[in-house]
């Protein structure tokens, strides 16, 4: 089990190196395609410019549009030929509006087994990044690996980390990652302050640990006391003490509105993690 088609996507030229060199290891690990996509988006807003200046604003923003487009695929073919000659790649560009964005790469998402992108939140990350990642979970509906700007380790993560609460996102990432689960040389199931009532009381995380093991994947189940007010703060705590490579979760368990105003285990680990974080919706 591998994946066999991987897909980048950037809007900037900011930290692409990291984010194409950990595609292409793992493409390269796994025998796979990587495609580049390189964007230019308008983010102009005409309906709120002057009367007879929406030509002119028009004409300026798709210009802006083509250079960023232009500057990001330059650097996309750089980081791609900083890469062994053995990997199998292609680069594209388009320009796009704000609001077109989530269309165009969905249509490329929902044909690739993996969509790894850089961390979405950042003082050099703007809104079309969010954008990015919810458009391949959501309309795309692939799974997202997420590269912090400290890169990754290594193409196959040899300790995992799959946050389990018992949702059905989470249990799409698991059955998602299962590439990397195989491949690990541990996965921790791990359960944070498990509800005292509901299917699993008695045995949290026990039914998945045993769906893992009978695929090979060497998995055991952690219950962790939420001893910080956020679950994303023990998870963060837990995966600094076990050194691990990767962290696998379910994303967006609540509406993106309600984790947008109120915050939530993935948009704080995704604003926070400096490991990669495997997601899936």
């Amino acid at each position: 089990m591998a994946y066999k088609s991987l897909l980048t996507v950037a809007a900037s030229p900011n930290e692409v190196l990291g984010t194409v060199t950990a595609a292409a290891r793992i493409a390269l690990t796994m025998d796979a395609h990587l495609d580049a996509l390189a964007l230019g988006v308008d983010r102009t807003q005409v309906g709120y410019s002057y009367v007879g200046s929406g030509a002119v604003v028009i004409a300026a923003a798709m210009d802006r549009a083509e250079n960023e487009a232009r500057e990001t695929e330059a650097a996309l073919n750089a980081a791609i030929g900083a890469q062994t000659p053995a990997l199998r790649s292609a680069v594209e560009s388009l320009v796009t509006q704000l609001g077109a964005l989530t269309d165009v790469v969905a249509s490329r998402a929902r044909y690739s087994d993996l969509v790894v992108l850089p961390l979405p939140y950042g003082k050099d990350r703007g809104v079309e990044d969010e954008a990015l990642t919810e458009a391949a979970l959501f309309e795309g509906m692939a799974p997202v690996l997420i590269i912090p700007p400290a890169g990754m380790r290594t193409p196959e993560p040899k300790r995992i980390i799959l946050a389990w609460n018992q949702s059905r996102e989470a249990l799409v990432a698991a059955r998602r990652a299962m590439p990397f689960l195989k491949r690990a040389d541990s996965v921790q199931i791990v359960v944070v302050d498990p509800p005292t009532h509901g299917p699993e009381r008695s045995d949290p995380g026990g039914l998945l640990c045993q769906y893992l093991v009978r695929h090979g994947v060497r998995a055991e189940v952690s219950i962790l006391a939420k001893t910080l007010p956020r679950v994303s703060e023990v998870l963060a705590r837990h995966i600094r003490d076990t050194d691990a490579d990767l962290l696998v979760m379910g994303a967006y368990g609540h509406s993106r509105f309600r984790e947008a105003i109120l915050g939530g285990a993935t948009r704080d680990m995704l604003e926070h993690s400096e490991i990669p974080v495997f997601l899936a919706h």
